[in-house]
């Protein structure tokens, strides 16, 4: 299904409410919109298998996009806005997008973009003007009203950075399905997991061009739900849209839990979220604390999957469940998991390696990236794919992560690579060696710390500490930077010249004391 059918049968219900301005956008002005700017698409000489892309906040018209292209066969692509441009126009050359919409709210950054993608042919704006862009609004307006000749189902193509810090896209196969027609594959498996219907109020405070709130505000809208979806998370606001709006639903991330049990009793206690069914959350390892006293607040209503952009396998596990197996992920519910060593070789039950997913359909390809594409394969079996996630399954069959891929920190949900931030320390003139590590932080799960070594009579302290900080930051995006700056005599490096990183993490996560 998707939003048409919902238009037909219930016109006038919310199909996406934003809960700071009280703005309601129903399924028949969803269905109408979308279908009018597939009409702007088609004329605007884009067919199946077509690239179209946006740089938006949390703004309805993400979805009028979305559907747009899914109505359309298109793979589209959301850009987060925190990009430096340069990092922003990569991801847009790379899709091959030939046409880009903008919020007005992200405008500085889409006018930088105009500049440094000759490849785009038309631009579009939207909740305001943008330099270099045409209204969307106005020519959706001017389109006709009808659908298309032909409606096949489109597909979303989302970035996830490698290791060497350069996005890489995850191309799937289009479906062979119209967009009205059953078998999208994340409709049909999370659906009936959560129990998504059309009494649906989905709550996502998440920053929608990651591939989960827009995925799962896409499944809400093709079973009939309602998404709520904020601009941005407020711990307290979060519990008083919830209250509000009766939410049934929501997705978050382990920092947001954290935020949330922050808050004085006295506020948790004054917002009734026991409209609450199921509360997802994803993205992110959880500390077993945290988790627990969610639940305690809460109720058994916490649901966990660990899954990837890549979307080669998914585990679930419950609330009744986790407490017979804490900090497990889950039991595979889509895909076999295999456990390999370095060389490929599966391990028996208990012992650490590499995660695999066997799955009965070709695997996913990184776009334009045949050697990672490679490095994500199994050595022997071309169908056992994996992301570089580590951990081991217990007797039962059980995940239990142990480590994440390539060092990667996540923060707040966000995956940060540090070989993108090392790269860039590593030209400044006052650092000879350097190394970018995640750390513990109780709210943010990890936070990004610099551990540079100076050359011979170079002295490392507070000002140099700020003076490379604001190197860093005016090259990447300001999120990635390094929250701090350790100094040292000396990095940990082997025989061979391979930097310990392992060693260097220890050093400070022995020294952590657990979130509580």
């Amino acid at each position: 299904m998707f939003p048409g059918t919902h238009a037909r049968s219930r016109p006038d219900h919310p199909a996406v409410i934003q809960p700071e301005t009280g703005r309601t956008t129903t399924y028949a002005e969803l269905d109408d919109r979308s279908r009018r700017l597939a009409h702007v698409l088609r004329d605007a000489g884009l067919r199946r298998g077509d690239h179209i892309a946006f740089v938006s906040d949390n703004a309805p018209e993400v979805f009028e996009i979305y559907w747009a292209a899914l109505r359309s066969g298109l793979y589209v692509t959301g850009i987060n806005h925190h990009l430096a441009p340069d990092e922003a126009a990569y991801i847009v050359t790379d899709c091959g997008a030939r046409v880009v919409f903008a919020s007005a709210a992200t405008g500085e950054l889409a006018a930088a973009l105009v500049g440094r993608t000759p490849g785009v042919e038309r631009r579009f704006a939207f909740g305001g003007a943008v330099e270099g862009h045409e209204d969307m609004a106005a020519a959706v307006d001017a389109a006709p009203d009808g659908p298309l000749p032909e409606q096949p189902r489109g597909a979303d193509m989302l970035y996830s950075s490698g290791t060497t810090g350069r996005p890489k896209g995850i191309k799937p196969a289009l479906p062979t399905i119209r967009v009205d027609e059953p078998g999208d594959l994340y409709t049909a498996v999370f659906g009936p997991m959560y129990g998504f219907g059309t009494d649906t109020v989905y709550y996502s405070p998440a920053p929608v061009y990651h591939a989960a709130p827009l995925r799962f505000g896409g499944i809400v809208h093709a079973l009939g739900g309602t998404v709520v979806m904020a601009q941005r998370f407020d711990a307290e606001a979060a519990l008083e849209h919830i209250a509000r709006h009766g939410v049934t639903h929501g997705q978050f991330v382990p920092t947001m839990f954290v935020r949330m049990l922050k808050l004085p009793e006295e506020v948790r206690n004054s917002h009734d979220v026991s409209s609450l069914r199921v509360a997802v959350h994803a993205a992110a390892p959880c500390p077993v604390d945290v988790k627990q006293a969610m639940i305690d607040w809460w109720g058994p209503v916490l649901h966990e999957y660990y899954s990837s952009t890549e979307g080669n396998g998914v585990t679930f596990i419950d609330s009744a469940t986790w407490a017979t197996k804490p900090g497990s992920v889950g039991k595979a519910g889509l895909g076999t998991i295999r456990i390999c060593d370095d060389d490929g070789r599966e391990l028996p039950t208990g012992e650490v390696g590499t995660v695999y997913f066997e799955r009965d359909v070709p695997p996913f390809e990184y776009h334009n990236d045949p050697e990672k594409t490679r490095a994500g394969r199994h050595p022997e079996h071309e169908n056992w794919s994996t992301t570089g996630d580590v951990g081991y399954l217990d007797a039962d069959g059980f995940l239990f992560l142990t480590d994440r891929k390539a060092f990667m920190i996540i923060s707040g949900g966000v995956n940060i690579y540090p070989q993108e931030i090392e790269d860039v320390l590593t030209l400044h003139p006052d650092v000879y060696d350097v190394a970018v590590i995640g750390v513990p932080d109780p709210e943010m799960g990890e936070q990004v710390k610099a551990v540079v070594q100076t050359p011979d009579g170079v002295e490392g302290g507070p000002g140099l500490e700020a003076a490379l900080l604001e190197f860093v930051r005016e090259r990447i995006a300001r999120y990635k930077a390094p929250r701090s700056v350790d100094f040292v005599d000396q990095l940990p490096r082997s025989a061979t010249g391979k930097l310990v990183k392992g060693e260097l993490r220890r050093r400070y996560t022995d020294a952590a004391v657990p979130a509580r």
